[in-house]
């Protein structure tokens, strides 16, 4: 079973607020409380503000949400609107079973 102390460092890159900018922002959120309450730190960047963020990470499509900690680094594109589909690329998913 997966550690539950372990520290998750997210960041979700958005273009401006959009629906779907805002649909993302508000699953990550969701998730985040459901699943990791108290142990993550979600970082919402709008790669219109802050373009020199997104390029150093290659963010090609918006949203894009990258799980830098606990490694592997994972990379997400959607509006996170399947949470299954989230908690698997945050290896999470062994949690729900």
């Amino acid at each position: 079973s997966p550690d539950t102390s372990e520290h998750y460092v997210l960041r979700l890159y958005i273009t401006g607020m959009t629906p779907n900018s805002k649909r993302a922002v508000e699953n990550m959120k969701n998730i985040c409380e459901e699943y990791l309450k108290g142990r993550y730190e979600l970082i919402i960047i709008d790669i219109f503000q802050q373009p020199i963020l997104a390029e150093g990470e290659q963010i090609i499509a918006a949203p894009t949400l990258i799980k830098q900690l606990p490694h592997p680094l994972r990379r997400l594109i959607g509006d996170m609107s399947n949470t299954e589909k989230v908690l698997l690329g945050l290896d999470l998913q062994k949690k729900i079973e």
